[in-house]
């Protein structure tokens, strides 16, 4: 790479503006993977979709390649796919649908330039929608809300938009809306061109886009009649009473443009994917930790938002996956991780399509790059070339759940201890320990139960080392540090121990509840009891 001449920033800066990074947030079971795979779909990166749930001929969605995640239906990591649409690198990082793994969806938002919230139109705004739109807006990421499930009955779209704005206090401002209630999904109509109508015919089992065509709006009148002019009406109510589409009140998160649609049959998902074409912003520039930012088109940088290990079980391996910040990124380049100053060769780069890989040799601002095999890298960790640069840390949330992990075969205490490591460097729990505990017995920490089911059949598929979870009555953690660790110790809770966070030596004292937490504050109140981040705000 060395000989090779250096690529011109303005070419960085062209490549940059083809790319969309964005992810797709909502509750469980409003369809997320399932969308996931209609965008892939209509962009002709595959050739027939799956869902979550597969039967029968119908396979199984490509974002979703854990055993674990086939048999649950349910999303428990992050998958990135990269894809191209109307000569653009759409670059969809999937995320775990699942409240208890709202962690790793935190860090895939760190990493994301959009992000499409998905809402069940006969649910509405469930509780995980409302936190993941909360960690976008915490995070400054712009929210395109997709109204999912409209061929199915549910509520309607006048009091969903109402609903949106009064709960996630954003102004939700129509670019796609219906023709029908909800379950007599007739057609769709563009706010910015009312003069036809997009009629759908479902294929069957919604394994291919669904047959589009355009009517007028004589057509629409003559064959829909009041379900047509209704929906104009409707539309221009909405248009006329809010403030109208504006990219920069999108951007500053003021304003969400809102589509509907059906992702299971197709309906309503090419207007979707055409949006973040022409909506979502590309990549720009990112604040570092000590102030500043890293500009696009400076040196490389890149920040390891996700870990994963064994997602090929034939070669057992470890991809760290790295969104590119800025500059170029060419396979075999020499990087410097930011925490440690050690630099290293990056020799074996692929993208990611679900459990499919493709070499890559160069990738730019906006691109998600999966390193193999790079063992020092750690969640979090910034990654660059040239002028330093290290971006601000992801914070870990605050777990709520606590059980001591333990080898069922003491014969298999080696794969046990590198199974709780790996565990501990992909952040699928925080790994605690203890002196008086000992490698053989860490305490495993939890932001929600269903990680547990993860760590028990990861170790026992994966590892080879079944284990057994003894659950703590622990319920709170607190940040403390060696002098209230000791007074701590000296205190002899029976409701209580500090024990250090693997990951990064953090000292982390546990309570059983509040109580036993406000007890001790008020009888100690010197010691040092500080909080990590429990919910997106």
């Amino acid at each position: 790479m060395s000989n090779e001449q250096p690529i011109p920033v303005l070419q960085v800066l062209n490549e940059a503006g083809r790319r969309r990074t964005f992810a797709v947030i909502s509750h469980p079971d409003a369809g997320k993977s399932t969308l996931t795979e209609a965008l892939a779909l209509h962009a002709k990166a595959i050739t027939s979709a799956g869902a979550v749930h597969a039967k029968g001929a119908r396979r199984g969605v490509t974002s979703d390649w854990m055993e674990l995640e086939r048999e649950r239906g349910i999303s428990v990591t992050s998958a990135a796919l990269q894809f191209d649409h109307r000569g653009h690198v759409m670059n969809l990082v999937d995320t775990p649908g699942h409240a208890d793994f709202s962690e790793d969806t935190y860090r895939v938002l760190a990493a994301v330039d959009c992000a499409i919230m998905l809402v069940d139109a006969a649910k509405g705004l469930e509780e995980q929608t409302r936190k993941l739109f909360a960690v976008c807006r915490h995070r400054g990421v712009p929210v395109i809300t997709f109204i999912n499930k409209w061929d199915r009955r549910g509520r309607e779209a006048l009091t969903l938009l109402e609903d949106i704005e009064t709960h996630l206090g954003i102004t939700p401002v129509p670019v796609v809306w219906p023709v029908g209630n909800a379950g007599n999904l007739r057609g769709l109509v563009q706010a910015a061109d009312t003069e036809q109508m997009l009629r759908y015919t479902k294929v069957p089992a919604g394994t291919h886009a669904a047959i589009e065509e355009r009517l007028t709006a004589e057509q629409a009148a003559e064959q829909e009649g009041e379900e047509w002019q209704t929906a104009l009406e409707e539309l221009e109510l909405v248009l006329s009473s809010g403030p109208g589409y504006d990219q920069e009140a999108f951007e500053s998160g003021k304003i969400s443009p809102v589509f509907f649609g059906a992702a299971l049959t197709n309906i309503g998902v090419k207007l979707l994917l055409d949006a973040v074409v022409d909506l979502a912003p590309g990549p720009g520039p990112r604040p570092l930790a000590k102030g500043g930012s890293r500009e696009v088109g400076e040196d490389f940088s890149g920040l390891v938002f996700k870990i994963q290990a064994n997602m090929d079980p034939a070669h057992r391996d470890r991809i760290a996956f790295v969104r590119v910040c800025s500059g170029v990124f060419e396979r075999g380049m020499n990087v410097t991780r930011a925490a440690s100053g050690r630099s290293f060769a990056t020799k074996y780069a692929h993208t990611v399509f679900g459990a499919e890989r493709t070499v890559v040799d160069t990738a730019y601002p906006g691109d998600v790059v999966g390193l193999i095999n790079a063992a020092a890298l750690r969640v979090g960790d910034t990654l660059f070339a040239g002028k330093k640069a290290e971006f601000p840390p992801l914070p870990a949330f605050a777990p709520e759940y606590f059980a001591v992990a333990r080898p069922k075969d003491i014969s298999r205490s080696k794969q046990f201890r590198k199974g709780v490591s790996q565990l501990d460097e992909e952040g699928v729990v925080q790994v605690l320990v203890s002196d008086r505990r000992g490698d053989q017995a860490p305490v495993m920490a939890a932001v929600g139960p269903m990680q547990f089911d993860v760590v028990l059949h990861r170790m026992e598929h994966e590892f080879s080392s079944p284990i057994t979870l003894d659950h703590l009555s622990y319920r709170l953690a607190r940040v403390t540090d060696a002098e209230g660790a000791a007074v701590l110790a000296k205190a002899r809770l029976t409701d209580g121990e500090v024990l250090t966070r693997r990951s990064d030596d953090v000292l982390l004292a546990l309570f059983a509840d509040k109580w036993h937490l406000n007890a001790f504050q008020r009888a100690k109140p010197e010691v040092r009891l500080e909080p990590l981040i429990a919910t997106a705000d």
